[in-house]
């Protein structure tokens, strides 16, 4: 169940059919907030209200998202803490977007940054580096964490294995969803030539010095190195098509607009 409250003072109670998870979660609430600022914190009462105006605070200096980072967490070190700061650490590297907390889900966007977030599977952890494709610019503040009263959580150290998995998606939707024959093209290209130089080198120790060849591992190396970058060349390929049957289908832009500038014509021209 998804609560939030509507520009117009009416609290708006958005009941799933089923638990679709936290990003579905987010998803919806971005769909149906209304305001110029978008708010979320999660229902576990771990984060505090109070901090929403820290978060407001920074979004009036011009930021257009705001992160918050838990201080002195209330959550045991070996099977919360840890983790929480290895999964950090590791996508702020891959990401380049550096967040202390990227688990903390009190948050502030603007409006209209949130509503042209696409979310996905289990996405929440990576809002800020899936926002920073638009070119946005964000902030990370200092907020209080309190003890977990009710219910249990369900991370742990097995969600850092998940989060190192959906990273891998995260990383490639950054940085090669239009491009992906620059990633599988360039490790084509790699094995492919890799291979060639193995059988030339083969070759000539056949030709010239009367070397055996036929039981050598090394000729099966280099015919499936070069098997395997035709097929990489192929699949970078094949994901281009699907690139752009993507983007032209849906028209999905390639860009964001953070706003037109217009100059105002003058008073009695045609």
């Amino acid at each position: 169940m998804k609560r939030i409250q509507a520009q117009d003072d009416r609290v708006i109670v958005i009941r799933f059919r089923k638990n679709f998870g936290q990003t579905a979660a987010l998803s919806a609430g971005f769909d149906f907030a209304r305001g110029n600022v978008i708010v979320t914190m999660d229902g576990d009462l771990q984060n505090d209200p109070k901090d929403i105006g820290k978060l407001l605070e920074k979004i009036d200096e011009g930021y257009d998202l705001v992160s918050g980072w838990r201080q002195k967490r209330k959550d045991p070190f070996l099977s919360r803490r840890f983790p929480s700061m290895v999964a950090n650490k590791i996508i702020s590297l891959i990401t380049n977007v550096k967040l202390n907390d990227y688990g903390c889900t009190l948050k502030a966007f603007r409006s209209d940054v949130a509503k042209m977030l696409k979310l996905y599977g289990e996405m929440h952890r990576f809002i800020p580096a899936v926002a920073s494709s638009m070119g946005i610019s964000i902030a990370e503040v200092k907020v209080n964490h309190r003890e977990r009263k009710h219910g249990k959580s369900k991370y742990g150290i097995s969600r850092t294995i998940r989060v190192i998995l959906d990273l891998i998606t995260v990383k490639f939707m950054l940085s090669y969803v239009t491009k992906p024959i620059q990633i599988f093209g360039l490790m084509g290209v790699i094995s492919g030539f890799l291979g060639f130089f193995i059988a030339l080198y083969l070759t000539i120790q056949r030709q010239f010095f009367d070397i055996p060849i036929a039981n050598r591992p090394m000729l099966l190396l280099a015919i499936l190195l070069i098997f395997m970058g035709l097929q990489f060349v192929t699949l970078g390929l094949l994901g281009e098509m699907e690139a752009r049957i993507y983007h032209e289908t849906h028209n999905k832009p390639i860009y964001t607009v953070r706003e037109v500038l217009k100059k105002e014509d003058p008073p009695g021209t045609c």
